[in-house]
């Protein structure tokens, strides 16, 4: 338990005569009991008396409180033993209003924290003119200036997506030569560069990559914490989808041996990684991405059942179909392909047994992995629907009901104090969950 959330205080001396009977108090359904004497310690408290009186229900003979069940097993610890802990797991400000919503305004004023502010606003730069730009690129909702950068810089990398799937195609790509003599792979390679960087492919290419390193220079000189920035999955993926045009151009223009087509080809498929610069734009792929993020456990054991599916059905297939002349299952390891696409219900039909004993392994095989795959789904389909929800509430300040005692509540009148509790609960996991927003590992 952190040192820092326990606070020793002095509590007042209580009267010997009050007669120790016990009292029953119900929070959110949970009940607590203790003795009368205990909540007497603290008389200007809404825990004593006669202001207690106000919530007591008749008819259980309980005094029912519609707040924080975690908060206020904090506070009766606190009558009882005089040491305040703070639940880990609470937030500051929702432990400080239960605080001073049951009248323990000096305890909340002397021996909370202060919290610290999580929001956007205090990532923001100190200076003005690199707050208006850091506001310009990173919050498209802050003026109409704002929204159109954001829409072009969407143009334009859906715009260099389409032209590296375009020139793909069979009538926009350059003409290869072969050669049998292997002295003449550097002047093919050459060729090829050379084509690439005469193409009208590569005009395109040099404006979207000139936007792309002109925004991320920006808003790395306007970002208040320059290695943070450089740290954000998002901004790594950034760099990894300018870097390799430098590199090419480098080493076309320096006729560098090392620019073979090997080097070549992988340097444009890092190209690939620019897709995920839209999730910067869509609040959809964040959702997405913070789903992966919460289900890495289930979607690592899913991979280990698999795993073992894979070993288990490969390995007795295989000894069911080797005697076959014509076996395509020539090794355990050849048998992993066909493993894994019947696990998953692909089934290519590449690979299949002819055997008795093949076919049994493959029904089997396709059974366990239709149960293996079932198993994380749920969990999953939950954290997307958690996270959604998160994304469609409003984040709003904490409602000033929620900080202040509602004098005259009643059991049957305050239905509504609960779900203000579980709002602000929300709004303050969904504000770091916004906070965090382009810290996502995208998968």
């Amino acid at each position: 338990m952190p040192v820092s959330n326990i606070f020793i205080l002095n509590p007042i001396k209580t009267d010997c005569n009050i007669e120790k009977h016990r009292v029953c108090v119900n929070v959110s359904g949970k009940k607590y009991e203790t003795y009368e004497s205990t909540l007497a310690k603290y008389p200007g408290t809404l825990l004593a008396l006669p202001q207690r009186e106000l919530f007591f229900d008749s008819l259980n003979g309980e005094y029912f409180f519609d707040r924080n069940r975690k908060a206020f097993g904090a506070i009766l610890t606190y009558c009882q033993t005089g040491l305040l802990v703070k639940p880990p797991s609470l937030d500051d400000r929702i432990f400080a209003a239960e605080l001073r919503y049951f009248g323990f305004e000096s305890e909340s004023e002397a021996h909370i924290p202060p919290v610290r502010d999580e929001s956007e606003n205090s990532l923001l730069p100190t200076n003005k003119y690199l707050k208006y730009i850091w506001q310009f690129f990173e919050a498209p909702e802050t003026s109409l200036g704002a929204r159109l950068i954001s829409l072009f810089s969407m143009s334009v990398i859906l715009l260099s997506i389409a032209m590296f799937c375009i020139e793909t195609l069979p009538e926009f790509k350059q003409p290869v030569y072969t050669f049998n003599n292997l002295t003449n792979i550097s002047s093919l390679s050459s060729f090829q560069t050379k084509a690439e960087f005469e193409s009208s492919f590569y005009i395109v290419e040099c404006g979207c990559i000139m936007w792309f390193t002109i925004e991320y220079l920006i808003r790395l000189l306007a970002s208040p914490k320059k290695v943070v920035f450089l740290r954000q999955p998002l901004n790594v993926i950034d760099i990894v989808s300018i870097l390799p045009f430098y590199i090419t151009a480098f080493l076309h223009s320096s006729n560098s041996n090392v620019a073979s087509l090997s080097i070549f080809r992988v340097l444009r498929i890092l190209r690939v990684f620019r897709i995920f610069k839209l999730s910067r734009y869509s609040k959809g792929l964040q959702v997405l991405g913070c789903t992966f993020k919460a289900s890495l456990q289930e979607l690592g054991l899913l991979a280990f059942f698999l795993m073992i599916g894979v070993i288990l059905f490969s390995s007795v297939a295989y000894f069911c179909e080797e005697t076959e002349p014509k076996t395509e299952f020539r090794s355990i390891i050849h048998s992993f392909w066909w493993a894994i696409v019947t696990m998953t219900t692909v089934g290519y039909g590449d690979i299949t047994p002819t055997t008795l004993g093949g076919k049994i392994v493959g029904s089997m095989c396709v059974l366990v992995g239709v149960l293996t795959l079932a198993f994380p789904v749920p969990v999953i389909v939950n954290n997307f629907t958690y996270f959604r929800s998160l994304d469609q509430t409003p984040l709003e300040p904490l409602d000033e009901d929620y900080l202040e005692i509602p004098l005259g509540n009643e059991r049957n009148s305050s239905t509504a104090s609960i779900a203000t509790n579980s709002t602000n609960s929300m709004q303050l996991i969904y504000k770091n969950y916004r906070t965090l927003s382009n810290t996502w590992i995208i998968l």
